[in-house]
């Protein structure tokens, strides 16, 4: 017996009307599933969480994109305009810092640009030499000698003129068990290291063409 193909295509297009009236029926009123296809290419969208779209699996350990998922979830919920988290270790010179922040709300940095916090804080570190002071005494304790040799400078004076803010701001503070040696403040470490992530990223060529000057 020779098969009808004619009639097993119009069968089956026949079984797949049926299917789309049964799922448009379960569909939201005004639901276009055709225009729907055009706005994503054909491709399923991604879930959402509030405001956020999710994209998942953005890294390959399943445990970092969990994180992310969960923040996505987080800042969707809560209608925040962020979340991110950090973490990191940094060792050098016989000391060491480990710092985790978790679901920072974005919405608590943003302000620091209004207040003019950032533009202080950029503004004290913001010079070639104080950076470099800080990256000497970021590698290991100095003392002011140490200062004057390492750094390049020719007297002492030089060293305390620009010592002197790093001071003010807390961001450098004499050794308790080294006396007249100078460290970074222990909880700065992990501010300073963020710091340079993230002029990394801003300088990062990889997405962007351009020049900081």
């Amino acid at each position: 017996m020779e098969r009808n193909f004619a009639e097993e295509i119009d069968a089956l297009k026949q079984h797949m009307k049926e299917l789309k009236d049964a799922l448009e029926r379960r569909l939201p009123p005004g639901f276009d599933p055709e225009k729907l296809m055009k706005l994503t290419n054909g491709q399923r969208p991604n879930p959402s969480a509030g405001h956020v779209e999710k994209i998942v699996g953005m890294h390959p350990d399943d445990r970092v994109s969990g994180i992310m998922e969960e923040l996505q979830d987080v800042c969707g919920e809560s209608g925040n305009t962020g979340r991110i988290t950090y973490m990191g270790v940094f060792s050098s010179g016989g000391r060491q810092s480990n710092w985790v922040k978790h679901s920072l709300n974005t919405d608590t940095l943003l302000p620091l640009i209004e207040n003019r916090t950032a533009e202080k804080v950029l503004a004290c570190v913001g010079s070639n030499d104080r950076l470099n002071m800080l990256l000497a005494i970021l590698r290991k304790p100095r003392t002011v000698a140490e200062l004057v040799s390492d750094c390049g400078y020719s007297s002492t004076g030089q060293v305390y003129h620009h010592l002197k803010p790093l001071l003010a701001a807390d961001l450098v503070v004499e050794d308790k068990h080294q006396r007249g040696c100078y460290i970074v403040q222990p909880h700065r470490v992990q501010g300073l290291i963020m710091l340079l992530a993230g002029v990394a990223d801003l300088v990062d060529g990889t997405y962007t063409q351009g020049r900081l000057e």
